[in-house]
């Protein structure tokens, strides 16, 4: 099995996008935690990552039926390093004060298309 940095290079030079992100699964820290009381400042938090371009997407997950929701969430961040992205991760308020858990992994973008640009919060879209 290749290397990340191995991997990454030979995607490159067969002409694939290797575009690098971070995945972050989050989960909460136990059944009696401040979820909604956390919300708010959550939410302000995940704004303010999008206007600064560093957040891709985030949402809740759904569990293996696709009909319960469990408090389990999704955040796909644009960073220049996973250490970067671990850095907005633990600075997340409901990660900060122990309301959430995550793990946080690389994800490479080789392939797809995509070529609508939405702004959740800010209620903006451009097609192309």
């Amino acid at each position: 099995m290749p290397k990340w940095s191995d991997y990454k290079r030979i995607a490159k030079e067969r002409g694939a996008l290797a575009l690098e992100l971070y995945v972050v699964n989050t989960t909460p820290a136990g059944p009696d935690v401040d979820l909604p009381g956390t919300l708010p400042d959550h939410l302000a938090y995940q704004a303010k990552l999008e206007e600064e371009g560093k957040l891709a997407f985030a949402g809740p997950v759904s569990d293996e039926t696709g009909e319960e929701l469990h408090g389990e969430g999704m955040i796909i961040y644009r960073a220049a390093s996973l250490e970067d992205a671990r850095q907005l991760a633990e600075e997340d308020p409901m990660h900060k004060r122990g309301v959430r858990t995550f793990t946080i992994r690389r994800w490479l973008i080789n392939e797809g298309s995509f070529s609508l640009s939405v702004e959740l919060s800010a209620k903006k879209a451009t097609f192309s």
